[in-house]
């Protein structure tokens, strides 16, 4: 990539489609440039002879969190690869920018640190989260105090030291879905965050919907073959000129390596999860008229994420599959199934895990591109058969 081609990847571009803008943003200049598939930039750092514009440039930086004109100055600051995939993502998900860390872990962190660092450490949230999130806040790890309530009471939660307001729609692992726009408007004046990573942008776009932030683990669907990790977090330009400030102090950033993958993983986004929540859906069906299965939940938008709770022990299903892989995270070409009180959530508290809907009997499955009737074969010889006195149709649930 060129110099000046770095400056042009965040340029304005016409509204297009979804699947269009999922193939070409963060791309458009590759013609100009004569290359196709987009270049990527390993170098950790560049050469200048100008120290004086550089001191300037790095002045500007630390001042105001914008990226620096011209050349890139280190990779800690800004890299020509991951702003591709920032610019890529801010326009899948219609908003003015983007900032992308090392893990969602990481982009979650820095949301934090970055409302703390203006005096506003308090934190309303809704559960469940993710289990890591849900640590996180609950630990006080990063000097935030956290207030957890339902969608109803976070009005009344609101402080005039709250910074954020966090919800995951569809949630991990329930798929509960909350209503974004009547959590923005509950909100006032205090950014609601809104865990994207289920929904992904081709199932709803939370800035549409009055949130402010947009967090995803790219890891999961925005990678989408298991062999990424990275986070991002989506946003006004303001807000993310701060959340380059800590990510630059305290150097989280995304590999340029993981940033191609990403920007590589976003132009099959609309394809894959669209055919993996068609399979999801037929899977539900059937699930949900099985009676080894107690109840299902999928949420109202769809998507290619299960839960179930057996009658049987759950244990016995991670055991059985053999073409599913029993394992943790989601969103990958292949099917994954996993005990959500033993692994994922396992850090969180079990009162709180059970308040939360997360009971000991539920599984989280996160459907991929496989055929639907070699998953299913697969998840029904590893279904454990429930007592005789519940053998009776499972109750869907959709959140």
């Amino acid at each position: 990539m060129t110099r000046d081609a770095f400056a042009s990847v965040s340029s304005p571009a016409p509204t297009r489609a979804l699947a269009t803008e999922a193939v070409h943003a963060g791309r458009d200049d590759l013609a100009e440039l004569g290359l196709h598939a987009p270049p990527i930039d390993l170098s950790t750092t560049y050469p200048s002879s100008d120290a004086r514009a550089e001191a300037a440039r790095i002045d500007e930086f630390a001042t105001t969190g914008a990226r620096p004109d011209g050349p890139p100055i280190y990779a800690r600051l800004d890299n020509p690869t991951t702003a591709r995939f920032e610019t890529a993502l801010a326009r899948l998900e219609g908003t003015e920018a983007a900032v992308a860390f090392a893990s969602g872990m990481a982009a979650l962190s820095a949301v934090l640190l970055g409302r703390a660092s203006q005096g506003l450490r308090h934190v309303v949230a809704v559960r469940p989260l993710y289990g890591c999130s849900d640590h996180l806040l609950d630990a006080g790890l990063l000097g935030t105090e956290v207030t957890w309530t339902d969608p109803a009471g976070v009005a009344d939660a609101i402080r005039p030291d709250t910074g954020l307001v966090m919800v995951e729609s569809p949630a991990n692992p329930t798929l509960a879905e909350a209503d974004i726009r009547a959590l923005a408007h509950a909100c006032g004046s205090v950014p609601l965050l809104v865990d994207n990573t289920f929904a992904t942008p081709v199932l709803q776009r939370p800035a549409e919907l009055g949130a402010r932030i947009v967090l995803h683990s790219a890891t999961k669907y925005l990678g989408g073959h298991g062999d990424v990790m990275g986070g991002v977090v989506a946003c006004d330009e303001e807000f993310a000129r701060t959340l380059r400030q800590v990510r630059f102090a305290t150097g989280g950033v995304l590999h340029p390596l993981a940033g191609y993958l990403l920007l590589r993983g976003l132009s099959t986004l609309p394809v894959r999860v669209r055919a993996a929540s068609a399979t999801a859906a037929e899977l539900v069906r059937r699930l949900a008229a099985d009676p080894r299965i107690a109840r299902v939940h999928y949420p109202r938008i769809g998507g290619a994420m299960i839960a179930f709770e057996v009658y049987g022990d759950p244990h016995d299903v991670i055991a059985g599959v053999r073409l599913i892989t029993p394992a943790v995270s989601l969103g990958s070409v292949d099917t994954l199934i996993q005990h959500p009180a033993s692994i994922s959530h396992r850090i969180v508290d079990p009162s709180d895990r059970r308040s939360g809907g997360i009971g000991d009997r539920l599984l989280r499955m996160s459907v991929g591109l496989e055929d639907v009737e070699d998953l299913w074969r697969d998840l029904t010889q590893a279904l454990s058969a429930g007592p005789a006195e519940a053998a009776r149709p499972a109750e869907a649930v959709r959140a």
